[in-house]
């Protein structure tokens, strides 16, 4: 799954003053992402705020991503939840011949054992024809998905073939990499430890704050790859703060902010979600503009 290297972007779904989807926009940022060489998408993860999707809102997202994207790079799309049977029925029931892979996060709220998180993603591997790729972000589900719960998984399922790893515990994600079978894909699902785990062995990185930087963010990925550490280095302390600051209010909010100062889309969230308060506003502000001055320079 060479596909899966690099970096990936977790695309936001883009909604208009009055809340509805906002598909012009949607198809400014797939093609900024790609045009800053990004190496694939994910469509409908979390940023893409799903949860608040309609059923043909998720249609229309899907849809206009795949137009947008028109075979350039791989999409890979999200696929979960906390009802196995439903996610195993629309794995069964929906055309994914435009993907490469699904994404499908470890069951949230119900806070299922070890015993169940396995059974749940041999049901998911069962049922898809795609390869996947499991999620684990223990910040949004209430239960961690441990390695030898993982290592388990990765060798009994072939088509399991990756795992984004977002528990924000670099120990944890080098006892991956340390136990893992060859093949086996460990992707960084933290911005702030993307290149830590690449230099430890990972794949790559499904970012965030790669959609409103994806040059500087997938050149830093790609020299961590190639081992040229000082130089990955120099780039990941370059958007080390705007990191910090996409996450303090809430994901999507903080990323859809920098996308409204780009010209890329507005910052509109649903609630439960909130926008940005006018403080943090102006901290991303007064960052990007320093990071494009940078790059002017350059």
């Amino acid at each position: 799954m060479q596909l899966l290297t690099g970096t990936g972007v977790a695309l936001v779904t883009p909604f208009k003053e009055d809340f509805t989807v906002d598909t012009n926009a949607l198809e400014r940022i797939v093609n900024y992402q790609i045009e800053g060489g990004i190496d694939y998408l994910v469509v409908l993860g979390t940023t893409g705020e799903p949860a608040i999707l309609t059923k043909e809102e998720k249609e229309l997202v899907i849809h206009t991503v795949i137009k947008a994207n028109d075979n350039r790079i791989p999409l890979v799309l999200g696929v979960g939840g906390n009802n196995t049977a439903e996610v195993v029925n629309e794995l069964k029931t929906r055309d994914l011949s435009a993907f490469s892979a699904v994404l499908s996060v470890s069951p949230y709220y119900n806070k299922p054992t070890q015993e169940g998180i396995y059974q749940h993603f041999k049901a998911i591997a069962q049922a898809s024809p795609l390869p996947v790729i499991l999620y684990n972000v223990p910040g949004r589900t209430a239960s961690n998905v441990l390695p030898a719960t993982v290592i388990r998984l990765a060798s009994d399922f072939k088509n399991i073939v990756a795992i984004k790893e977002a528990a924000g515990d670099i120990v944890q994600a080098m006892k991956l990499l340390q136990h893992k079978p060859k093949e086996f894909l460990v992707i960084s699902g933290d911005d702030m430890l993307a290149l830590p785990v690449i230099l430890a062995g990972g794949a790559g990185v499904i970012s965030v704050i790669g959609a409103a930087f994806p040059k500087e963010f997938s050149q830093m990925v790609k020299l961590g790859l190639q081992r040229k550490t000082d130089e990955a280095y120099q780039l990941h302390y370059q958007l080390a703060d705007a990191i910090d600051m996409i996450f303090e209010q809430g994901n999507p909010a903080g990323i859809k902010y920098l996308l409204n100062e780009l010209g890329l889309g507005n910052d509109v969230v649903r609630l439960p979600l909130v926008t940005v308060d006018d403080a943090l506003k102006a901290r991303l502000k007064t960052f990007t503009k320093q990071l494009l001055s940078v790059a002017t320079v350059r």
